[in-house]
């Protein structure tokens, strides 16, 4: 299956991560490998990068695009909550830099049959990680209305969660909701149709919400920033680059936090975001902000 990622903000990443040729770099969500392809033509003969993925396209994706690097990559499945365990596991040197490249990508969610979508009719999936066992059809299917609401409300920001895990609650007393468009269709009717006219697509904010709920994406990231913390060197770079307020908050007040406690100096004062031509050529760029970080 192919797997074609149109990486962000390539160029600003580059110059704030790699500023040690002949270190070690770990590409935390190396998708199609564009980041780490970018980032292994700056190193040295001796610069080596190590690669993690949950999603075992996007790994056999980027083992094709870095063949030519040799053993001077390792790709690693795992979710990079893991972070601490993998790098030691690879007997390299601290890292001078990590990078972590948040959110579902373009292949994920033009591979209809994954459920990302809310645009296509598909199995109600959402998990990054296929082998895991829990999908959203689980979610939707066997939570209580209460824990719908405050997942929906939580991960969504969604105003109108209460009454979408009612309708929700309703439907799934009738039949199961195992498609990407039942469950749009359920969340139109729950939403009024002024609120519907306004805004993005009204099934947005709850799909976003149950996509990070399947995959436990924010505590993930927590544990993550956490572990390439301990496991950076001194004066090695963390970026991260987020594509929405939940996870960009996270990550802001975690630097902040590090900052405060002296461990790291905060390279961009506010997020970096692209041009307006990326956004032109690649318009799901248009919500990424990095943000950068030196380890003391």
């Amino acid at each position: 299956m192919s797997f074609v990622h149109e990486p962000v903000l390539v160029q600003q990443v580059l110059s704030y991560l790699v500023h040690e040729p002949e270190g070690v770099y770990i590409d935390c969500t190396v998708g199609g490998g564009g980041h780490a392809g970018a980032i292994l033509d700056l190193l040295a003969p001796n610069g080596f990068l190590l690669g993690i993925d949950a999603d075992q396209d996007a790994l056999a994706a980027t083992a094709a695009r870095l063949r030519v690097y040799g053993e001077r990559v390792r790709l690693v499945k795992n979710n990079f909550r893991y972070l601490d365990e993998i790098w030691h596991d690879s007997g390299w040197p601290a890292p001078q830099g990590i990078l972590f490249d948040l959110g579902v990508s373009s292949p994920q969610l033009d591979q209809k049959e994954r459920g990302f979508s809310y645009h296509e009719d598909a199995p109600l999936d959402m998990r990054m990680d296929g082998e895991q066992p829990v999908t959203a059809a689980t979610l939707v299917n066997n939570l209580t209305e209460r824990e719908l609401a405050h997942i929906i409300r939580k991960y969504g920001e969604e105003r109108w969660s209460a009454r979408i895990a009612q309708f929700i609650v309703q439907h799934r007393q009738r039949e199961p909701i195992n498609t990407t468009l039942q469950l749009v269709d359920v969340i139109k009717a729950a939403i009024p149709v002024a609120a519907r006219r306004r805004g993005p697509h009204p099934a947005r904010r709850t799909f976003q919400a149950l996509r990070i709920a399947v995959n436990d994406e924010l505590r993930a990231l927590d544990e993550a920033l956490q572990a390439a913390k301990r496991i950076l060197a001194s004066g090695g770079r963390l970026c991260v680059i987020s594509f929405h307020s939940l996870e960009d908050r996270i990550v802001k007040h975690t630097f902040r936090a590090w900052a405060r406690q002296g461990k790291v100096t905060i390279l961009t004062k506010k997020p970096v975001t692209p041009a307006q031509a990326e956004i032109e050529v690649n318009p799901r760029s248009r919500s990424a902000k990095l943000r950068a970080v030196e380890r003391s």
